[in-house]
């Protein structure tokens, strides 16, 4: 049975869930690891079970924690191992459907940018970056609007939305998918200018004032 409590990264604006799931298991015991840690042991036998998997009931999972081996083993006839219970904890990341996230830029290519969130890249495609038409620069790397000009390139610090998720069945792939064309999604500098073009004249007037 997953016993799961949820951890929040805040990002000020925004929060990312990541998950900690305790669970139980059983962990082999070689004969030739008598007399070690049962816990290096086991969590050697852990990490190797479930590090770097993507699970669809538990998302991705990151590292393995908390390990409480029983020092009671069984024996299985014909086996020379001892067998143990443990307990551990896993701490996973969940990508879920209209969570805002941010992240950054990775990698431009024609189609559209790769986003790091979390522990993953987010595909967001061309089409849902902005909502202008787009052309891609392949020697400077950037995609820029025909209209707006804006530009999106490796290292920009952007805010999404998710919109798809597949882990799959199990092992190490998985896709997400994210856009930005929605109010005040983007480019973080996008975001302030249209904050700023949302304000009331009579507001930016005073604000100009006051810096003068």
């Amino acid at each position: 049975m997953l016993s799961i409590r949820k951890k929040f990264i805040g990002c000020g604006r925004c929060e990312t869930t990541f998950n900690v799931v305790t669970l139980t298991d059983s962990v082999r015991i070689p004969p030739d690891k008598f007399g070690g840690s049962l816990e290096n042991v086991a969590k050697e036998q852990l990490k190797i079970k479930y590090e770097g998997i993507i699970d669809e009931e538990l998302g991705y999972v990151i590292a393995v924690t908390n390990i409480e081996v029983s020092p009671t083993g069984k024996i299985i006839p014909g086996d020379g191992a001892t067998y143990h219970k443990v307990t551990f904890s896993l701490l996973t990341f969940y990508p879920r459907i209209q969570e805002i996230v941010e992240g950054e830029v990775v990698e431009v290519a024609d189609f559209g940018a790769f986003v790091r969130v979390g522990p993953v890249d987010a595909l967001i495609h061309v089409s849902q970056i902005m909502d202008d038409f787009i052309s891609y620069d392949d020697r400077q790397g950037v995609l820029m609007g025909k209209e707006t000009k804006r530009k999106i390139s490796v290292g920009d610090s952007v805010r999404v939305r998710t919109t798809a998720v597949s882990l799959g069945h199990g092992g190490s792939f998985g896709k997400i998918g994210v856009t930005a064309r929605q109010p005040f999604l983007g480019k973080f500098e996008w975001i302030e200018e249209d904050i700023k073009a949302s304000r009331p004249a009579t507001e930016q007037k005073t604000e100009l004032k006051d810096k003068t």
